[in-house]
């Protein structure tokens, strides 16, 4: 393989950054991580619309073999500051050393559901009280997209969950994402991964799909930091009940990496736009396997806007 030239990240990107005039313009923060064991992975994505006037929380908790946990608000008052609240959660994002620590801590009140598919069925779940305290730890190169105001960068991730009555140590890897500029997630589908596999090396890729575009972002980093910058990103799934991927197959450019990816546990939303438009997200905790034997674990997300 030959390495890429480095995509810095700053220190000064963790911060916010002044919005654009687009109407959908929105920065956010997007964290996942998963249990070394695999028992337990979770995701938080805090994000800003400032010229709605709203922050959007949404957060799942997933168990393989138990529930899923989800808590979502679209409608809480927008902040300037790297914390949110709102009638069901509180959050605050800390950033003792950028681009190498960054520290969540909520309290929410969630809904505990047998399935993730209740989603979207509109079913009401068991209420159940979350609470977080993690830190994500940089494990490898920071990668900042080309093109775009984004990035992407590999973690390890510990700390602790409360579910309920219940308190979770978690020791895992993960991965978290910085962005800022127009998001408008019912003008186009995509898929979205990030794994670790078991000898080391970090997996990102994403697959845009926009009708007439060969768009892919991401990356393949070895445990040394060597790194290759994806061309090409092609993801194929089988869709089962509700629209919830299953079988799924990814081929990184052009055969640099094959991945077959099995999702574990869903926690899924559904995102409506002002006028009514709906996108279904399907975002899921996965096992990731290539021909060579090698396996692993992460999160794997697509975006399938009901309207195009």
């Amino acid at each position: 393989m030959t390495e890429s030239s480095p995509h810095a990240v700053q220190a000064a990107d963790e911060g916010r950054h002044p919005p654009g005039p687009e109407r959908f313009w929105g920065e956010s923060y997007y964290m996942d991580f998963v249990t070394d064991d695999g028992s337990l992975g979770g995701y938080v994505r805090v994000g800003w619309y400032p010229n709605l006037g709203v922050v959007w929380w949404t957060t799942a908790i997933v168990e393989p073999e138990g529930r899923t946990v989800m808590s979502v608000s679209f409608d809480a008052p927008g902040t300037s500051t790297t914390s949110a609240e709102g009638p069901n959660y509180s959050v605050d994002l800390e950033f003792p050393t950028p681009v190498e620590v960054l520290r969540l801590k909520a309290d929410a009140l969630g809904e505990s559901f047998a399935d993730g598919v209740a989603v979207y069925l509109e079913e009401r779940g068991e209420p159940v009280r979350l609470g977080l305290d993690l830190s994500w730890h940089t494990d490898g190169k920071p990668f900042h997209y080309d093109g775009t105001t984004r990035y992407e960068i590999p973690c390890l991730v510990e700390g602790t969950v409360l579910l309920g009555n219940r308190t979770v140590t978690v020791r895992g890897q993960g991965q978290r994402d910085h962005s800022w500029g127009e998001r408008d997630w019912w003008s186009f589908g995509w898929c979205w991964m990030a794994a670790r596999l078991n000898d080391g090396t970090r997996v990102h890729a994403v697959d845009a799909r926009i009708p007439g575009l060969n768009v892919a972002f991401g990356y393949v980093q070895d445990r040394t930091g060597t790194l290759v910058a994806l061309t090409s990103a092609k993801v194929t799934e089988h869709l089962g009940p509700e629209g919830l991927p299953t079988q799924v197959r990814s081929v990184l450019d052009d055969g640099l990496l094959e991945l077959a990816i099995e999702p574990l546990a869903f926690g899924p939303l559904v995102l409506v736009s002002p006028e009514g438009q709906v996108a279904r997200f399907p975002r899921a905790m996965a096992r990731f396997s290539e021909p060579g034997g090698r396996t692993g674990l992460g999160w794997i997300e697509w975006n399938q806007p009901q309207d195009i």
